[in-house]
């Protein structure tokens, strides 16, 4: 072999090299990452005053709502750069979004009591269900069989509902309750979660495989400060976002408090997973209008179900 055929021959050794060395200096440095460290990932201020509704697609990429402006869905990337991704039909405003397990974007439009569907590729937007019942259809949640699970606050009265969401559109309401926030399924897909906001208390019910709710008890009880958001990692220890406090509570699953991580602002409103292992947590700020994320030692529950579609 000649000089030239033996450097030839040496390119692809080399790359080879130069990359598995990215990739050992990336995990590297995620390994020094201090976990429950929370920091800002987008610019203050882009986003509106009604900031909420993360999700996290197949690709990684993250979705807000009310970007720039009310009745938007704002996209960001893994490096906090933020840009449009549609508008809203005129009236709609977002507030939960979810994903279902053909990567359509389901979102809770509460102004006009409807579930959005949105195909991802064509963006074109849809009603998947209405019901003019509803107070407003808030934070939504889904389970392994693509069903959903709305929480429907009144505000004013300091009542609310959950409702649940067929495939087909069709709404049936499964309970009345304080002011239903939050709300998530068990990675089992066994248990419901639901909290509320005035109330202050975070309750648990048996989640059926045809999505009926049962014995209905107390999982945790705040003594201060209101609550939001709030998601599952898989081992089932339960974020939620702590609205006045500036903090994210992590429960355990017996209903323990385990820790909680200080945020910048003080108004989070709801919370999501997603990089690329599953263990970024990014959490949207009212106060500050912006994203801050932070490191968690679990992937998310969500995430885990977007790697099995």
């Amino acid at each position: 072999m000649n000089k030239i055929e033996n450097i030839s021959a040496m390119k692809p050794l080399s790359l080879t090299f130069l990359l598995v060395s990215a990739v050992l200096f990336t995990n590297a440095q995620d390994a020094k990452t201090p976990l429950f460290k929370s920091s800002a990932l987008t610019a203050l201020n882009g986003f509106t005053r009604g900031i909420e509704g993360p999700a996290v697609d197949k690709a990684g990429i993250l979705y807000v709502v009310n970007f720039a402006k009310q009745g938007t869905i704002g996209q960001v990337k893994p490096d906090g750069s933020a840009s449009l991704f549609i508008e809203l039909p005129e009236g709609s405003i977002g507030n939960g979004i979810r994903f279902d397990s053909k990567g359509n974007m389901l979102i809770a439009d509460y102004t006009k009591h409807n579930i959005l569907k949105v195909n991802m590729l064509t963006k074109d937007i849809t009603v998947f269900a209405h019901n003019a019942n509803m107070s407003q259809p808030n934070d939504i949640a889904i389970d392994n069989k693509d069903r959903l699970y709305a929480s429907d606050p009144n505000w004013g009265a300091s009542t609310g509902r959950i409702w649940r969401i067929d495939t087909d559109g069709k709404t049936t309401t499964l309970d009345n309750m304080g002011t239903a926030n939050g709300i998530e399924v068990s990675p089992d897909n066994k248990l419901l979660y639901v909290n509320e906001s005035v109330q202050r208390k975070v309750w648990v019910y048996d989640l059926s495989p045809k999505g009926e709710v049962s014995n209905k008890r107390l999982f945790h009880e705040f003594p201060d400060f209101g609550m939001d958001g709030m998601r599952c990692d898989i081992d089932g220890n339960l974020y939620i976002t702590r609205h006045g406090k500036g903090t994210i509570a992590k429960l355990s699953p017996a209903g323990k408090l385990l820790t909680e991580i200080t945020l910048a602002g003080k108004l989070p409103s709801n919370i999501a997973f997603g990089g690329k292992d599953g263990r970024t947590a990014y959490v949207t700020l009212q106060d500050k209008g912006n994203v801050e994320s932070f490191r968690v030692d679990k992937p998310g529950r969500e995430w885990l179900m977007s790697k099995k579609k």
